[in-house]
């Protein structure tokens, strides 16, 4: 008994290493490319139901070891014939000085349906809120000195 298990762990060792071995090299075989022309980057529009070679196609196509290219094809028709309107864009800016008030300004933004973006420097909090509906926006400023947020509403200009 004692000489099986003086040679059990070596015999095991040595199987499991010839195993991984013939493992390794089945899955790393070479695999002749019937295709063996060099695959070329063109960079042209084509038509959608275009049966021109790329390469983007044969890579698609491709299915060594089970394995799948990330081929993503994305066609996008863009209709540029719009009349662009001029819309003003209201800018509501509200310096936060305590967490209290930043919890009301959420309640009072959730009730009026508002988003908005929080910006946090050295200075404070400071909330944006862009929209086109200055109304909303002045009864918002209204309800905000009631919590003694100080709000100023101006127009906001991409710059």
């Amino acid at each position: 008994m004692q000489k099986i298990m003086k040679w059990f762990a070596p015999t095991l060792a040595i199987g499991v290493a010839i195993f991984i071995i013939f493992f390794l090299i089945s899955i790393n075989s070479q695999e002749v490319i019937v295709e063996s022309e060099p695959l070329k980057l063109k960079s042209e529009n084509t038509q959608a139901g275009s049966k021109e070679k790329i390469w983007l196609n044969h890579l698609s196509q491709t299915q060594k070891k089970g394995y799948f290219y990330p081929v993503n094809e994305v066609y996008i028709e863009v209709e540029l014939n719009e009349k662009i309107t001029k819309t003003i864009t209201y800018k509501l800016t509200a310096h936060i000085k305590d967490p209290y008030q930043l919890f009301c300004l959420k309640e009072e933004l959730k009730h009026h349906g508002l988003k908005y973006f929080l910006k946090k420097d050295t200075k404070g909090i400071e909330l944006l809120i862009y929209s086109q509906n200055v109304d909303k926006l002045n009864s918002l400023v209204k309800v905000l000195k009631n919590y003694k947020i100080l709000a100023h509403i101006e127009p906001y200009n991409k710059e």
